[in-house]
């Protein structure tokens, strides 16, 4: 099994010159993730578009506030990414206000369930011995 197949490229040249032994701990993990079936949410296997993405120039840039409304400069690049975001996320909730800055993973769970779930509704949440989170129904989180 080669880790292409899976669109993981392997480290640059950049990468391996630089840390040789970050490389190989990149490439393990690459293969550890090719090779198992991970069943943690929160350790989604992602496209090779959302690596592309996330280590791109804009994982260099500090972006506080909102679109437009940022406490500083050099955030015109990293607005239209965002509200590409609020945008999206607006058509696909049919939603007028959208804000994709979740704080933690937490927050994250907490916005997808006062989204899409009503109050009092049961939802299927796996145990934390058994790769579920604090968020899924623990009795010691707002969920459980």
């Amino acid at each position: 099994m080669r880790l292409d197949d899976f669109g993981y490229r392997a480290p640059s040249a950049d990468l391996r010159n630089a840390d040789p032994a970050i490389a190989d701990v990149l490439e393990r993990e690459m293969r550890r993730q090719a090779e198992g079936l991970e069943l943690i949410a929160s350790e989604n296997f992602v496209s090779p578009a959302v690596l592309d993405a996330m280590g791109s120039a804009l994982t260099n840039k500090y972006a506080e506030g909102y679109p437009g409304k940022r406490y500083y400069g050099g955030c015109e690049v990293v607005d239209i990414a965002e509200q590409l975001g609020i945008d999206r996320a607006k058509a696909l909730f049919g939603a007028e206000h959208v804000n994709v800055q979740p704080h933690s993973g937490a927050q994250a769970n907490m916005a997808v369930y006062f989204a899409l779930i009503e109050i009092g509704a049961t939802i299927l949440g796996m145990n934390l011995s058994h790769g579920g989170h604090l968020t899924h129904g623990s009795p010691v989180n707002f969920s459980g």
